[in-house]
């Protein structure tokens, strides 16, 4: 805002002298706080946006075989939790779960409203997907109808099979499914998206633009809400688990 009242002080001095600085500040003041307004706006309505279809998709997903297990209830109330969503904030998610488990729920529509958000940020899309499949192997198991509405989400959101792959290992590898012994080596490569026979270089190119990808900050800036930072947090650290794992293991090799 400073940088926006001084240009527009000097510009108005140049045009009208004193007078002029003093009006020229005061229209760069007045236009800045126009600028920061919308996008805040924007920014907020993007993060209403992210966790609206979070939970509408999830409850389309944990619908898909059939049937929403309590295990997968008992998921989406402890994302709720960990998200310390507000009693307004949880009667809001879990109208949009039940939307999204409804006869007429129209997936392609709801990954349209979310897809802009997304699009060129692969970093919320994999924390959008992480919590997709949170949710739908809560019960211990991914069912084949889950797995095929899961594909549907991925291509609706411009996805590639590669990035649904980091997810599955990320998941596989996180703290909670492999205890202290980390990622195993196969999905330490898949959560960095590289190949077995990459050189150091590249895993350590594919590592550093993870991290800068999912950086919470920068998340927070693209659309990403405040109360899933924790999520981004977790993420990073299952990144770096995973650099961790191969540079090991290629010390020792």
């Amino acid at each position: 805002m400073l940088m926006a009242i001084l240009i527009g002080a000097v510009l108005g001095f140049l045009v009208g002298g004193p007078l002029g600085l003093l009006i020229g500040g005061g229209l760069g003041y007045w236009l800045a706080r126009r600028l920061r307004r919308s996008l805040l706006g924007r920014l907020a309505a993007a993060q209403g946006q992210f966790l609206e279809s979070t939970f509408a998709v999830m409850g389309c997903l944990c619908k898909a075989d059939g049937r929403v297990s309590e295990d997968e209830l008992e998921a989406s109330r402890r994302l709720w939790d960990r998200l310390r969503l507000s009693e307004a904030q949880r009667a809001k998610a879990r109208a949009d779960f039940t939307r999204g488990k409804g006869p007429d729920f129209d997936l392609e529509a709801e990954l349209a409203r979310v897809r802009p958000i997304l699009a060129s940020q692969p970093g919320l899309r994999q924390i959008f997907l992480q919590v997709q499949l949170t949710a739908i192997a809560a019960d211990g198991q991914l069912h084949p109808a889950e797995r095929e509405m899961l594909m549907r989400v991925v291509r609706g959101l411009g996805c590639s099979e590669a990035e649904i792959a980091q997810v599955e290992a990320m998941l596989r590898g996180g703290p909670e499914a492999a205890g202290e012994s980390g990622p195993s080596l196969e999905d330490a490569y898949r959560v960095l998206g590289v190949d077995p026979d990459a050189s150091d270089g590249e895993i350590k190119k594919a590592y550093r633009r993870l991290m800068s990808e999912n950086h919470p900050d920068k998340l927070a800036a693209k659309g990403l809400p405040e109360s899933m930072r924790e999520v981004a947090k977790e993420r990073t650290s299952e990144i770096g688990s995973a650099y961790e794992r191969i540079r090991k293991a290629r010390a020792a090799a």
